[in-house]
């Protein structure tokens, strides 16, 4: 080999390198977070529980078990298909990227034999409940730290419950939680009376 194509390798891997860092560069100057403006007014807080004019409404929390009792399997099934480039969901089925879905409701975490599950998959210790399963979909590395799994979660909770009754159907069949009594209004306080 001849100094030319030396020469020739050694400018395609700087070139190279060059275009990587020209990317890097770039893109961290066209997405990086914008800094707050130093001469910008500061708004002061509201104190804990005053609401403040145009203060955002705090959406309440809707119990699981409500959710659950809503959920759609039918639905569940379609949103389980963004799932099945990773895993199956049959009886006996193989594990794939992920491990095989087919009774996870209730079996403990790391269930499916046939699957190399991370260590932290392993050490987390309980069995699958609707909490749990919750959680994990909601955000599986918060859910379990150190998990391998590259899914960055399902932020909707009627998708999560939806997806959950579906996978209780997979042979499982765990009773869903019973659903909390719906709150009822309190009467408005009567006005008092003057007295005489």
């Amino acid at each position: 080999m001849d100094s030319f194509e030396l020469n020739k390798i050694a400018g395609a891997v700087l070139a190279s390198i060059l275009v990587i860092l020209g990317v890097a560069t770039l893109t961290d100057f066209l997405y990086a977070p914008k800094e707050a403006n130093p001469q910008a007014y500061a708004v002061a807080a509201l104190e804990d529980g005053a609401a403040g004019p145009g203060a955002a409404v705090a959406e309440e929390e809707v119990p699981l078990a409500t959710l659950l009792a809503a959920a759609d399997p039918a639905r569940g099934e379609r949103l389980a298909r963004q799932c099945a480039a990773c895993h199956t969901f049959d009886e006996g089925g193989k594990a794939g990227i992920g491990p095989n879905l087919y009774k996870t409701v209730g079996g403990p975490h790391a269930h499916d034999p046939n699957f190399n599950y991370s260590t932290a998959m392993k050490e987390t210790g309980g069995n699958w409940d609707f909490e749990a399963l919750d959680a994990f979909i909601a955000n599986p590395r918060a859910a379990v730290p150190g998990t391998i799994m590259s899914f960055a979660g399902m932020r909707r909770p009627e998708q999560r419950a939806d997806l959950i009754v579906y996978l209780n159907t997979l042979g499982s069949n765990v009773p869903l939680p019973d659903a909390p009594a719906p709150r009822e209004e309190e009467p408005a306080a009567e006005e008092a009376e003057p007295a005489e």
